[in-house]
């Protein structure tokens, strides 16, 4: 039995170590992209950071040592030059997190513009599926790799007050793409997993936990006494894309303070 030194981690928790692995997130620039970017450049990881937002981005790549790739991932050409600007820049990627993703139709469901419902899906479940396609190679040559689709509990319940059709449905898909892609890719060690978050702290949702309202509505739904906030997603994801979580796959898990256990 190994003994762990000062200077080194208990043999518990090397297994969630990234040393040497490439990593992509997307929507880093703020919130819970920027969140897990940290975190997996904190394990060791060399990651690519990716949203539109190129001046946050610079800033944060700068921080963790990693590449900023400025991209917007509703237009497909954009997508398509994701993978191969991190392949050349850092190495090829065998880590891929898609947090990206917007409501981008708060319109009722009767009401929600078809470019609305199309926009909302091109953002939130084809970039995903398109990224995964592209690192898929990289992570098959390189005996395996791990995805990690950002959801949301809107994919599993409806949210009274919160029109959401599309933006749900988005959220729901990446979970059947998820099922889908760890079976067909399973044979190659690519592993695929979906976190599923509820509401938490950001600067999205600011107002929505300072109003005195729906503050109120929150806690009355949300078991746990606590504000949910970025870094609470962090250990999920890296348990995930690391060796500790090597024989998790095909997985949603929804982390959401008992929100949708009531």
């Amino acid at each position: 039995m190994s003994e762990s030194s000062p200077e080194s981690p208990p043999d518990a928790l090397r297994a969630f170590r990234l040393d040497g692995r490439v990593a992509i997130v997307t929507g880093a620039s703020s919130g819970l992209g920027e969140g897990i970017a940290r975190g997996l450049a904190s394990a060791g990881a060399r990651v690519a950071v990716v949203a539109r937002r190129r001046d946050r981005l610079g800033k944060l790549a700068e921080q963790i040592g990693g590449l900023a790739v400025g991209a917007d991932l509703g237009d497909a050409d954009q997508v398509a030059g994701v993978v191969p600007a991190v392949a050349e820049g850092l190495g090829p990627p065998t880590i891929l997190v898609n947090a990206a993703g917007a409501l981008l139709s708060p319109d009722k469901a009767e009401d929600e513009s078809l470019d609305g419902i199309r926009r909302t899906l091109d953002l939130n479940l084809v970039a995903p599926f398109r990224l995964a396609q592209d690192v898929f190679p990289h992570m098959r040559d390189a005996g395996g790799g791990a995805i990690v689709h950002i959801s949301s509990i809107s994919g599993r319940v409806g949210i009274p007050g919160i029109p959401q059709a599309s933006y749900a449905a988005s959220k729901l898909g990446l979970s059947g793409l998820t099922s889908e892609l760890a079976v067909q890719w399973a044979r190659h060690r690519v592993r695929v997993n979906t976190v599923a978050p509820g509401f938490f702290r950001s600067e999205i949702t600011e107002d929505l936990f300072e109003n005195e309202r729906s503050r109120a509505w929150l806690s009355r739904n949300t078991p746990l006494p606590i504000d949910g906030t970025p870094a609470d997603y962090v250990g999920a994801v890296l348990w995930l894309t690391s060796e500790a979580g090597r024989y998790v796959t095909g997985q949603t898990i929804v982390i959401d303070g008992g929100w949708t256990a009531r």
